[in-house]
């Protein structure tokens, strides 16, 4: 296979949180090495520039950018034909791989890995599943069920007790989930039931236990409030979503636990809103207690082409310019459990590299940064010059 050698640039560590000189060969899908006096069959000038390894968006929704408003309206090959856009987006902001919180089904994966169109590798949960009355629910008081997602491919997220917690969870790995994304409490967006606790502990822990039955998947929960992130960390879910509202005692339970924190800043800071001094809050308080954070978007909320601003408010809120990278790279490759792939650039790990103009670690623009990616080897965006 050709060497691609990536010369004169500079290369970020996740793991130290250090930048250094560094030359980079890749070789097919993989970093073949990195360090000095390398050589390759062909060469990229990267002087100038920051390597950094292809970000992580570990809860965005794909799908959702045409339909998040009104599903109802339009027809349903619009969900998946919107992620077409959606991904090019991504990628071409560095992001090489996302978790999807619900909306894609596993279709879009399979068209992914088959080539037919370039985005990011894309993680499926399928359906946001929620006890009745949830916001997975989709029910009308005048209509009653108005689901415009259902389909065999999304299979139906309500259950009630724990043995339907079991069942859902293996209606979404047959339907090829690769998540388990369960909502445990309203929907600030829609402004109810945010400090809810819609699960009961015997539900939450089925559902866990299920999952990890299920060729070990994790389960992801969308809590807004305090005590359903304390719960979903006590019955041993991988991950916390949002936790506008965590407090000390969430946070210590999410740190006992190792439970990680993804908690998508974008949604309260990309037009700031009453919660977003909370939502900081909350943040500090899972950094002080030792909770593992990674990035998350939650796109559309925001803008696909606004979702590395996600790492600029991360570092504001607390992680800092290194802490922010690392989160949105090796720690979210962890988050993920696909560390041992991604997530650093290092010898045998997927050649996902992003190439920003400059140096510095800064990350009030990084967007505009962005002068080059490559997703498994492959350049998919622009070439190395000219870094000014």
């Amino acid at each position: 296979m050709t060497r691609v050698l990536l010369t004169g640039g500079t290369v970020f560590d996740p793991a130290s949180g250090r930048a250094e000189r560094a030359d980079v060969v890749l070789e097919g899908a993989r970093v073949l090495a990195v360090g000095t006096g390398l050589d390759g069959d062909s060469e990229v000038d990267c002087a100038g520039g920051l390597l950094l390894p292809g970000f992580v968006d570990c809860h965005v929704h794909v799908c959702l950018g045409a339909s998040l408003g009104d599903p109802g309206r339009l027809p349903r090959s619009t969900r998946p034909l919107s992620a077409v856009p959606a991904l090019r987006t991504l990628l071409d902001q560095g992001v090489t791989t996302v978790r999807d919180a619900w909306g894609a089904d596993a279709g879009l994966r399979l068209a992914l890995r088959e080539g037919w169109f370039e985005g990011p590798e894309v993680l499926v949960s399928l359906r946001q599943v929620c006890t009745t009355g949830g916001i997975g629910d989709h029910w009308s008081p005048r209509y009653g069920p108005v689901d415009g997602f259902g389909d065999p491919s999304l299979p139906d997220p309500v259950f009630d007790g724990p043995d339907q917690a079991r069942a859902v969870v293996r209606r979404m790995v047959r339907a090829g989930a690769d998540w388990i994304k369960v909502t445990s409490t309203g929907s600030l967006a829609l402004g109810r039931g945010v400090h809810d606790v819609q699960l009961t502990d015997a539900e939450l822990r089925a559902l866990v236990d299920e999952a990890e039955r299920q060729g070990g998947r994790r389960v992801m929960v969308h809590a807004h409030g305090a005590r359903a992130a304390e719960q979903a960390a006590r019955a041993g879910a991988r991950s916390v979503e949002h936790g506008t509202f965590l407090d000390e005692p969430a946070a210590e339970a999410m740190a006992e636990a190792g439970t990680w924190f993804v908690p998508t800043l974008s949604t309260s800071h990309g037009e700031p809103t009453e919660h977003a001094a909370a939502h900081r809050r909350a943040v500090r308080l899972a950094l002080d207690a030792g909770v593992p954070v990674a990035m998350g978007t939650d796109a559309p909320v925001r803008p696909y082409a606004e979702a590395l601003r996600e790492i600029h408010h991360l570092a504001e809120a607390g992680l800092g310019a290194a802490g922010a990278l690392r989160a949105a790279t090796l720690d979210a490759a962890r988050l993920l459990e696909l560390a041992d792939d991604r997530g650093e650039i290092a010898p045998g790990k997927r050649a996902d590299l992003v190439l920003l103009a400059g140096t510095t670690l800064a990350t009030s623009a990084l967007a505009s940064r962005v002068r080059a990616v490559w997703r498994a080897g492959h350049r998919v965006r622009g070439t190395a010059t000219p870094l000014g």
